[in-house]
């Protein structure tokens, strides 16, 4: 009885939600080992994380202009699809949906498992396939709520967003007060030279980025945005300060607490931190924790899944990807598709190995995208955008991602090498099922549209009747 298309539904305060429920999640809790293991002191470490607090407001600036300059969703996909074409963004689609996307949902999703199982088997580790088992019930949950409802998942965001920020406060206070007492002895020798290895640098950042990374969600959503050409700019501007305040302050409340030998032998650092500082809260944190991962789970569904349907859309993905449930109003096809790799990389994924694996295609992507930017002012300059940043700004984050990918060649190259094969296993997919040409040279018969209508009945999808963007 009513048009099926996607409603405007993310309002500013779930738009500033969606990025902090998407920044703050497992990389705080996780990353402050993977920067200390490869900046090798306190005093760098600390360094690594201002500086990526610093590349990540670059690389939202950057996102908020193109979202005021290309209006459609789909973030790092469109980006690149409309500014350098579609080989690129295929190859970013490929490498986002074989690993990136799956390995980084895998990530937060065993940090769910293994936070939330803590407290019942302290001061032993939780058995693996427990974590395991935990973390995909987890990650099937928030898949259910995405493909029930927009507004309840958008809903659950804003409230794991209030859970995410008392977590951080819940370290960030004791961890000051014994600051203030005067408990500096962890920070003596902070920049020891001797401890510094240069070539790990590029993995410090990777991690520091990791924990960053959720600043460019709202251009997943840009079409379900209530005034988007005001609220990009404002919630991302806001909530990424707001992280980089939480994350600095957090960082020297664990340093305050844990030795550097502590934080690296912690499999979970917060827990290791209340045990040490405020034993009251050992069954409270952890659990915060695991909310907070389950946030960033819920985020990563969310905007993921308009990728794939705005991919769909543009002729890139097969489409019954493009169709929305006809009551539910959601993408629930693109919601489904991510269940089996997901459910693979939990299986059998590490989570500081998966980080790499996924990073480097992460990056290198981004790095496009705003380059992206700097070509389209370029062909465009007639084009008046309401948000404009200056030039220097995507110039120095362009170098600096595409750098720091050259350089992680040396620092881990088995991990990213084969997050290399895997963007240029692309390729031959897009020559072979894209490309027209080629796909009638060889002779190929269409694609039968018989197995998307059947799955069209099963699912109660059709095709967006209203254009929105």
């Amino acid at each position: 009885e009513e048009a099926v298309f996607l409603r405007k539904k993310i309002t500013l305060l779930r738009a500033f939600s969606l990025l902090i429920g998407s920044m703050v999640g497992s990389g705080i809790f996780i990353s402050p080992k993977g920067v200390l293991k490869n900046s090798g002191t306190v005093g760098f470490s600390l360094v690594v994380w201002f500086t990526c607090g610093l590349l990540s407001m670059f690389g939202a600036l950057c996102y908020a202009e193109l979202g005021t300059r290309i209006t459609k969703s789909g973030g790092h996909y469109i980006y690149i699809l409309e500014t350098l074409g579609p080989l690129p963004s295929f190859l970013f689609l490929w490498a986002e949906f074989v690993a990136i996307r799956p390995a980084n949902s895998a990530v937060v999703s065993l940090a769910f498992g293994r936070y939330l199982l803590e407290p019942f088997f302290a001061p032993c580790a939780a058995p693996v396939p427990a974590v395991k088992l935990v973390s995909l019930l987890g990650y099937y949950t928030v898949l259910t709520l995405n493909s029930w409802s927009v507004t309840w998942s958008a809903r659950l965001q804003t409230a794991l967003s209030i859970v995410k920020l008392l977590a951080l406060a819940l370290v960030i206070v004791p961890g000051m007060m014994l600051l203030a007492q005067g408990h500096t002895e962890n920070f003596q020798d902070a920049f020891d030279r001797q401890s510094l290895v240069p070539d790990k640098l590029p993995l410090a950042f990777y991690a520091g980025m990791f924990a960053y990374s959720g600043w460019f969600q709202t251009s997943f959503v840009r079409e379900e945005l209530v005034r988007p050409e005001r609220n990009i700019p404002l919630a991302v501007i806001v909530s990424v300060i707001t992280v980089i305040v939480g994350y600095m302050l957090t960082n020297v409340s664990y340093y305050t607490v844990l030795g550097t030998q502590d934080v690296l032998a912690s499999p979970a650092v917060a827990v290791s931190f209340v045990q040490r500082a405020c034993k009251s809260l050992i069954s409270v944190v952890p659990v915060l924790v695991a909310l907070s991962c389950f946030g960033t789970m819920n985020g990563g569904i969310l905007t993921f899944s308009r990728t794939l349907f705005v991919a769909s859309r543009e002729g890139q993905w097969p489409p019954l990807f493009s169709m929305i449930h006809i009551r539910r109003h959601t993408p629930l096809p693109a919601v489904m598709l991510m269940f089996p790799l997901v459910t693979a990389m939990v299986c059998i994924g590490d989570i500081y190995h998966l980080m790499n694996f996924f990073s480097f295609s992460r990056w290198l992507f981004i790095g496009l995208a705003t380059l992206g930017l700097i070509v389209h002012r370029y062909r465009h300059p007639e084009l008046q955008s309401p948000f404009k940043v200056p030039l220097f700004v995507p110039v120095s984050f362009t170098i600096i991602c595409l750098f720091t990918v050259a350089m992680s060649f040396y620092s881990d190259p088995v991990n990213i090498s084969i997050g290399c094969t895997m963007v240029l296993s692309g390729f031959p997919v897009y020559y072979l099922v894209i490309h027209r040409q080629i796909l009638n040279f060889l002779c190929f018969p269409p694609p039968s549209d018989y197995l998307t209508h059947k799955l069209q009945l099963l699912l109660e999808v059709v095709q967006q009747e209203i254009k929105t963007y």
